[in-house]
């Protein structure tokens, strides 16, 4: 019961943080909607953002949203079928269904509480393949490993090819030398407090290394070891290539196709919506339920680089950050809370060496 209420707080406290930075956003880009309206001679009775945003989602070309959303289904595919290709030099072979709605779920929980889909991911792969959970989680490091190595190089990419117009846009709406200052102080902070850390866990170290929590973590983190491990003994190294290629490339065109959707950025271009996937991604991967108002502020400012005004901006990460949330990951993860029982009900794992023999 404790562990519940404690992991009940922890959702409610990465919501409010969620929900707060999208009121904030809103609060900020309405004060700014309201003096455009004032210079228009509009009255703010007549003038809601909120209002603008119910109608910008009414008006959006749904065709669009739905190849947004094939996008993400052909993702998650690839996903699970990379994934697969980790496991199975640990001597499993999972079902291609069981890893890809283990993987939806993942996405479902993370709407719940951030990082969660990883355990639930993991938990629901080793239920329903008999695959030791430490070993399971391993697979799912390495495979974040490759995720992380992928967004530091599509990021690069994008200020590459972006970069004046990043710079540009740096220039005439940030205080960079306040900014740097505060980053400084922070970074410092952080290094002298993981000091502190490491000094003690020297000094206690005989201590430490004789408890039985100790040696509950070495044998999780050998078992962890064991999936990261998987890297070094893919039989198909291309195919895992392909596959992560194609995860974000699908992630990319998540971004550019829903551009079409919405009239203000249907004329966006290719660059465009590399930058704003780029921005849009770090903002998910802040810690709030599904990125949300974290995502929505760094979309929009990646859309003011390219000239989309803050209220036609907050439309559209509304329409993008809605139509995947409750499109994808919200409706198939339900489909795979209920379509995981039924067909694993008679389902007995293979084992790969069995499957070679």
């Amino acid at each position: 019961m404790k562990r519940y209420i404690i992991n009940f707080l922890k959702f409610l406290v990465f919501l409010g943080i969620g929900v707060g930075i999208l009121y904030l956003v809103y609060r900020q880009q309405n004060a700014a909607f309201q003096e455009d309206c004032a210079l228009k001679g509009i009255s703010a009775e007549q003038c809601s953002l909120f209002q603008k945003v119910v109608t910008d989602f009414q008006g959006a070309n749904y065709w669009w949203i739905l190849m947004v959303l094939l996008a993400f289904t052909i993702s998650n595919a690839s996903r699970a079928l990379r994934w697969r290709m980790l496991i199975r030099p640990l001597g499993y072979k999972p079902r291609l269904a069981n890893a890809f709605f283990a993987t939806v779920l993942g996405y479902f929980a993370n709407l719940a509480l951030p990082r969660l889909g990883e355990i639930v991911r993991g938990a629901t792969l080793s239920q329903y393949e008999k695959i030791p959970v430490e070993k399971v989680m391993g697979t799912i490091v390495a495979d974040r490993v490759f995720d992380v190595i992928s967004i530091l190089l599509v990021t690069a990419l994008a200020f590459l090819l972006a970069f004046d117009n990043i710079w540009q846009f740096v220039q005439e709406n940030v205080s960079l030398a306040g900014r740097l200052q505060h980053a400084g102080s922070l970074i410092l902070g952080m290094g002298v407090f993981a000091l502190a850390v490491i000094a003690l866990a020297w000094l206690f170290r005989r201590r430490i290394a004789s408890s039985k929590l100790y040696h509950r973590v070495a044998d999780i983190a050998m078992g962890f070891w064991e999936g990261i491990k998987t890297v070094r003994q893919l039989d198909r190294p291309g195919l895992f290539l392909f596959h992560s290629l194609n995860i974000w490339l699908m992630y990319y065109l998540m971004t550019y196709l829903c551009f079409f959707a919405f009239e203000p950025t249907s004329g966006l271009s290719p660059l465009a919506g590399l930058v704003v996937f780029v921005f849009g991604g770090w903002g998910i991967v802040i810690p709030s339920p599904g990125g949300m108002g974290t995502y929505h502020f760094l979309a929009q400012t990646a859309l003011a680089i390219y000239g989309v005004s803050g209220d036609d901006g907050f439309s559209w990460a509304n329409i993008s950050f809605f139509s995947i949330q409750l499109g994808c990951n919200v409706f198939i993860g339900i489909l795979a809370l209920l379509l995981l029982p039924p067909i694993n009900r008679h389902y007995q794992p293979v084992l790969a060496v069995q499957e070679a023999d």
